[in-house]
């Protein structure tokens, strides 16, 4: 049995090779108090040959505690979280990490920290990050370009993947060995978050690099609903022929895009997926962090697949106030008790009706939505009669992911009409769906 060092510094234990740390709250409850009175330590360097027989005992028993806490413990954890399911895959490698403001970690003590952080304490060799749209501190405006940089904190070089390099390119993946993926999703089909994903599963296909997706919960996914999208209406903020609202992890999600072959000329990523515990697409998930600048709450978050048809539209959906995705109105509006003033802010500097007065509706006290609701946008839509400028603008298609439902909202149909038009296409998805999912 080979001898195993172990420094003692104060109440800090660390093994050393070949054993990793050991944290002193396992080692306390543990053979070791009949040995070494820990308050007495100061720097003590001895050799354990008989207590711990093997690197793989020491790992599975750690591997043990972390889930029988999990087991024990009513909380979901995020696949980031659950480290001692990929800490091994990191070691020694290269590493690049797609994530933003949203990729962190709960600590002990309840406080979050950022997985770049965490990952650079463990001597993780972290290479390079790559951000997505509102860039890696989450603070830029939706369509605003982001811009490659160097983290100020950590020195970290930042590659943006909005913009005109929405995939990582051959040059630069060329030094890195595995990517990890962190971002937290909301769930809806327009929400860039998942065609970024797109991409960097592409491009690691390409060039033989392992992507680990940190999976996280899917506010949204307690629903599916909505048109799916028709091949002719493909952009950024719609890639893949799925409804409006999903219901599925991002995880389950990059599993669909592998399993599907939409990647170009079929190619298929060496990816693993870190699951959630204690976690099902009925489980309620509040976001601890913003996901994106316009999207506060979860209010904003429950609205947003609902609201977002806004965007393609002459109509507010709250960008430049602090209710954003919350509420809706335009100036030219009915008058009512209710009105709002869209300002820059720093979730949109040059918001729509920029200083004008917008006549409309607070939703921030709805109940939480688990489908679409269209009699907003069609109620928008008949107050927009007789105005001058167009209601709809060249966007609305390409979020509503097909050109049937303008046409819908113009001829009048009733909400129950609609629905019934995307119902067929709505099965046939949750139908690929089934094969993909991780959670009930």
């Amino acid at each position: 049995m080979a001898a195993t060092a172990i420094l003692i510094i104060g109440e800090d234990i660390v093994l050393l090779s070949p054993f990793e740390k050991i944290t002193l709250f396992a080692m306390k409850n543990s053979t070791f108090n009949s040995i070494i009175n820990f308050r007495s330590a100061k720097i003590t360097l001895f050799f354990l040959c008989t207590l711990i027989s093997c690197k793989n005992n020491g790992q599975q028993s750690a591997t043990t505690i972390e889930k029988k806490a999990e087991k024990h413990s009513k909380e979901v954890v995020v696949g980031a979280n659950r480290m001692y399911l990929y800490i091994k895959d990191l070691q020694d490698k290269n590493i690049g990490l797609v994530t933003n403001q949203t990729g962190i970690v709960k600590t002990e003590k309840g406080k979050y920290v950022h997985l770049v952080d965490t990952l650079l304490n463990k001597k993780i060799k972290l290479t390079k990050v790559f951000a997505p749209e509102h860039g890696f501190r989450g603070e830029a405006d939706a369509g605003e370009v982001v811009k490659d940089g160097k983290d100020t904190r950590t020195g970290l070089p930042i590659v943006s993947l909005y913009g005109k390099n929405k995939k990582p390119t051959a040059e630069q993946l060329k030094s890195i060995d595995l990517m990890l993926f962190d971002l937290q999703d909301v769930g809806a089909r327009f929400y860039t978050y998942i065609s970024t994903l797109h991409y960097v599963m592409e491009a690691c296909a390409e060039v033989h690099i392992p992507l680990i997706v940190l999976d996280r919960p899917n506010p949204n996914g307690h629903y599916i609903d909505g048109p799916v999208l028709q091949p002719a209406f493909k952009s950024f903020i719609g890639m893949h022929p799925v409804p409006v609202v999903y219901g599925m992890t991002i995880g389950e999600y990059a599993q669909m895009i592998n399993g599907e072959k939409w990647l170009a000329k079929s190619v298929t990523t060496d990816l693993k997926v870190i699951s959630l515990a204690n976690y099902t697409h009925q489980t309620p998930y509040s976001l601890p962090v913003k996901p994106s600048p316009n999207l506060p709450n979860d209010v904003s978050v429950n609205l947003y697949p609902s609201l977002c048809f806004f965007e393609g539209t002459n109509v507010s959906m709250g960008r430049g106030t602090n209710k954003q995705f919350q509420i809706y109105g335009a100036p030219y509006f009915d008058k009512t008790a209710f009105h709002f003033t869209p300002k820059p802010n720093a979730g949109d500097k040059s918001p729509k009706f920029n200083g004008k007065v917008c006549y409309g509706e607070d939703l921030s006290k709805t109940a939480p939505l688990s489908q679409l609701n269209l009699m907003w946008l069609k109620k928008a839509f008949e107050q927009g009669k007789g105005v001058k400028t167009s209601f709809f603008t060249a966007s609305f298609n390409k979020i509503a992911g097909n050109d049937l439902l303008k046409k819908q909202i113009t001829e009048g149909k009733t909400e129950a009409e609609i629905r019934q038009s995307w119902q067929k296409d709505l099965d046939k998805f949750k139908e690929i769906r089934k094969k993909y999912l991780l959670y009930k």
